[in-house]
């Protein structure tokens, strides 16, 4: 099967060696609980990506000029302790060779990896998540690497920020710190926005961005494995991520848990056009 890219650029936009961005697909899949076909996710999103504009109007730039390569997909592991470790590897010669890594999940598993080798390869560095679910349990059914283990593996290696959350198991509340949440309901009760001024308090000079689709409203991104009510809207995520990149280093990030169904290709597309947008706001001139 031919390899699918993101985007429709012309050759001298897609060289590994002259390409700022790496895009790196992850369609694993092994340790979601409820509806299967996050590994179906990448896929979607790059055939989904050939349909963009690719003039942005918020920047007014082109930023495929700055070369967005796709890598071959992290494939074929039957656990998710190797598939961690692949990833791990990939995104830190990302990082040695001054790339700007992009990983397309699968499930938030996935981002385990490239969330390690950023820590490794940065200093003064804060993950930023965005998502519907705290992931913050120290292991789930048997695994520490569960996809609702992420972020409990990552504020091990660094400083986390968590945005749009709004689902938990009560488990998760002793090593929580409600100081480094915006919940979703204060998100939707705070229509100046003063939330993004917290999280932007929070953060340190490096950022790594990790972002389940989930964290949005089903009302616009209902193809997630574990889609819940009262989520952010399009805007509510853009400004935010703008506002990051305008004042932070952006490092790296992953785009996870889309579970692409037939009748919802508006999500697939709303996944690529997310990562364009973020792109376009990280390379701005």
């Amino acid at each position: 099967m031919e390899q699918l890219q993101f985007g429709d650029f012309k050759p001298q936009y897609t060289h590994p060696d002259t390409s700022q961005i790496i895009i790196v697909p992850v369609p694993y899949d092994g340790t979601s609980t409820w509806i299967k076909g996050a590994d179906k996710g990448p896929n979607a999103i790059l055939a989904a990506s050939k349909n963009l504009e690719f003039y942005d109007i918020l920047t007014g730039s082109e930023v495929f000029k700055k070369g967005i390569f796709t890598d071959r997909p992290v494939a074929g592991h039957t656990n998710p302790e190797s598939m961690v470790e692949e990833v791990s590897c990939r995104i830190s010669g990302c990082f040695q060779k001054g790339k700007f890594p992009v990983l397309l999940g699968g499930e938030h598993s996935v981002s385990i990896g490239a969330i390690r080798a950023a820590a490794e390869n940065f200093d003064c560095l804060t993950i930023l998540q965005l998502d519907a679910h705290a992931d913050t349990r120290l292991q789930y059914e048997g695994s520490a690497y569960n996809h609702a283990c992420v972020m409990a593996r990552a504020r091990e290696l660094c400083p986390i920020v968590q945005a749009g959350i709004r689902s938990m198991d009560s488990s998760e509340k002793t090593g929580l710190d409600p100081s480094r949440i915006v919940f979703a309901h204060e998100m939707a009760d705070d229509r100046d926005r003063k939330w993004i001024d917290k999280i932007l308090s929070l953060l340190t000079q490096n950022v790594y961005l990790t972002i389940d689709l989930d964290v949005f409203d089903p009302s616009i991104m209902a193809a997630t494995g574990t889609p819940e009510p009262g989520g952010a809207g399009w805007y509510d995520i853009l400004t935010l991520i703008r506002q990051v990149c305008k004042q932070y280093t952006l490092v790296g990030m992953d785009v996870v848990e889309l579970c692409p169904r037939k009748d919802l290709w508006a999500c697939d597309f709303l996944a690529a056009k997310l990562i364009y947008q973020t792109l376009s706001f990280r390379f701005a001139p």
